[in-house]
């Protein structure tokens, strides 16, 4: 697995999840549950990966729907 993105935006994980979905590539989100341990108040990002042989199909969906991320 590889990372795909890592954000504080909380709608942006179940946006890229949904796109990437749709095309059929699975996503696992990590850091779902340290938001339990910070409060809920968002300062430490979440991260959401995808096979290693994905990563560039994966890459290209987010950006042909304007998900801006780092890579």
């Amino acid at each position: 697995m590889e990372e795909l993105l890592r954000t504080n935006d909380i709608t942006l994980i179940p946006l890229a999840k949904t796109l990437l979905n749709e095309k059929g590539i699975d996503s696992f989100e990590l850091d779902v549950n340290m938001s339990i341990l910070e409060g809920s108040i968002g300062i430490l990002p979440r991260r959401l990966m995808v096979r290693a042989d994905e990563i560039n199909q994966a890459r290209r969906i987010l950006r042909e729907n304007g998900v801006r991320f780092e890579d």
